[in-house]
């Protein structure tokens, strides 16, 4: 019966998963990136600026990490450049990550309904759906992390030798792997490994040989990312949206001294620096994750990271949360103690930047809060399976409880899939792809071509849906410097022009030229020939012929 409803339930998590998944929601620019670069890749062996198969992509000056672009370019070359062979890697590894939990958790605690409850609860979690759903590349490391653990663990429990030797490079395959697909992993990975031998340390050192061999393999399989790291733009683009990029606890720090009559003053120094104000700032984005408004009502104050009206996790999660916690309180094993430091460790890598709290950042944390709802859930059937209750009161409130999961539940795919594209129409590029089909049809009949950059970067949806050479790319293009979060884009290729519109001075200085604005830039006096409609029925783009 558990293996039933284990296929059942991940079942349930590839139809949610996969369901629309071309369509909804529209490609955003990052994922257009990948695509693309994967693209120039195989016609090229390039990436899209001339690198020869890089372990960081440039791309918008990001230096996104390469192994998401890598899963994605078998799809790519077998399916075309498309939005399904982009984003299947990440929604596949997302259903995988829920069969992986199933078998970790298990691992864990030898339960296999806690175990079946956490799969469950993860196969329908808002946190895990809104970035298994597209070309996302830290549901990628949260799936290698989870594997890793699952290893690790299994190495630990195994007693032959050979076996846990295999077992532990698997885990330090999968450990790796994340460290090479997502910024965030590079700081959770580590403090997870800390965890475990922390907590564990007695049963490693009784055969402490194997944990030499798994850290040796780590050591070797890092090598190529550190040196990569060193030379390469990666450390400054993380420096740009690090915590130490934002100036306000510096200006507060000032501020306070001056309030001492003196900035030199020997109290103010003490009391007031730059160490006791990035220490609360840190602080402050760390608690900031476990908000109640953020956990269970609005979720992430970026648009493309939520659902509208809609927490990272359900309103029901708050009720198994508390019974899970008081449960806990009354003792815990090994198992416990480090699922309860995975989530303290957990919003660590969101909280050393400036925007927090970040559901993408600390996306991992999802996987402890689930493991522990999961535990309050069977708690309250295991209590109320063992009191002196009527049936028809326990079947009652086994329905009632029911209810409410399906209701929260069903709320959920109807605020995704109904309102989320109208109420956040700017969430994702909607309307691009409209568009490019129109100019693709019309291109030849203009000299050149201008199109707003108001919507996030343009130009490398315009090279994934036309398909575009990247070799004639490669050779003609340049970035613009960076901006002050260190991103560049591409304001110009072949006929295509990317910038701010100024319609009063293009419909004079730009002839036989088709200008593409957003309508806040385009009169409606001018001569509008098409105007763009995303598949959520917003306008996005005015199209002028002069």
């Amino acid at each position: 019966m558990k293996k039933i409803l284990l296929v059942l339930i991940i079942l349930l998590a590839f139809i949610l998963r996969f369901w629309k998944l071309d369509v909804y929601p529209a490609l955003n620019a990052d994922e257009a990136a990948i695509g693309y670069n994967a693209y120039s890749l195989i016609q090229t062996g390039l990436d899209e600026h001339g690198h020869s198969f890089p372990i960081h992509f440039q791309s918008f000056n990001d230096y996104k990490p390469g192994l998401y672009f890598y899963l994605v370019l078998p799809f790519v070359k077998v399916l075309g450049l498309t939005e399904w062979a982009v984003r299947i890697p990440g929604a596949l590894l997302g259903v995988l990550s829920v069969f992986v939990l199933y078998l970790l958790v298990n691992e864990l605690f030898k339960n296999k309904k806690l175990a079946l409850v956490s799969s469950l609860f993860l196969a329908i979690s808002p946190w895990h759906l809104q970035f298994s759903r597209g070309g996302w590349e830290v549901n990628t490391a949260t799936f290698f992390i989870l594997s890793g653990l699952l290893f690790f663990f299994k190495a630990l429990n195994e007693e032959l030798f050979r076996s846990k030797i295999i077992k532990l490079a698997a885990s330090s395959i999968f450990f790796v792997a994340s460290l090479y697909t997502y910024h965030a992993a590079r700081v959770i990975v580590p403090l997870l490994g800390l965890s475990i031998l922390v907590i564990y340390w007695k049963k490693i050192l009784i055969n402490f040989k194997p944990y030499l061999i798994f850290l040796i393999i780590i050591i070797v399989l890092l090598l190529p990312l550190v040196q990569n790291l060193l030379s390469s733009g990666t450390l400054s683009r993380v420096a740009g949206v690090g915590l130490f990029a934002d100036l306000g606890p510096i200006n507060r720090t000032n501020e306070q001294r001056g309030e001492h009559g003196s900035v030199t003053s020997i109290t103010g120094r003490l009391l007031h620096n730059k160490v006791i104000n990035y220490g609360l700032a840190f602080a402050d984005n760390w608690t900031s994750h476990f908000n109640g408004e953020y956990l269970f009502m609005s979720g992430d104050s970026i648009e493309r990271n939520k659902v509208p009206e809609t927490g990272e996790m359900y309103l029901i999660d708050i009720l198994f949360l508390v019974i899970g916690f008081i449960y806990l309180s009354k003792g815990f094993n090994n198992s416990w103690k480090f699922i309860i430091l995975w989530l303290v460790i957990a919003p660590i890598a969101s909280a050393l930047t400036f925007q927090s709290p970040n559901a993408l950042r600390s996306q991992n944390m999802v996987i402890p809060l689930v493991v522990i709802s999961a535990f309050g859930l069977t708690k309250i059937v295991e209590w109320l399976n063992s009191q002196m209750v009527s049936n028809i009161l326990r079947t009652t409130f086994y329905i009632l409880l029911a209810t409410f999961i399906i209701w929260n539940f069903t709320r959920y795919l109807n605020m995704y899939y109904l309102h989320m594209s109208k109420v956040y129409p700017y969430s994702s590029q909607y309307g691009v792809k409209e568009l490019v089909t129109y100019v693709s049809e019309n291109q030849s009949k203009h000299k050149d071509i201008y199109i707003t950059n108001r919507y996030d970067q343009p130009y490398i949806l315009f090279l994934f849906y036309l398909k575009y050479s990247p070799q004639m790319f490669q050779e003609n293009h340049s970035l613009t410097s960076r901006d002050g979060y260190g991103f560049s884009t591409v304001a110009n290729f072949d006929k295509y022009h990317f910038g701010s519109i100024d319609f009063d001075s293009f419909k004079n200085n730009y002839p036989e030229s088709l200008i593409i604005g957003a309508p806040s830039e385009i009169p409606n006096s001018a001569n509008i020939i098409k105007r763009i409609y995303g598949t959520n029925g917003f306008e996005y783009f005015d199209i002028v012929q002069d």
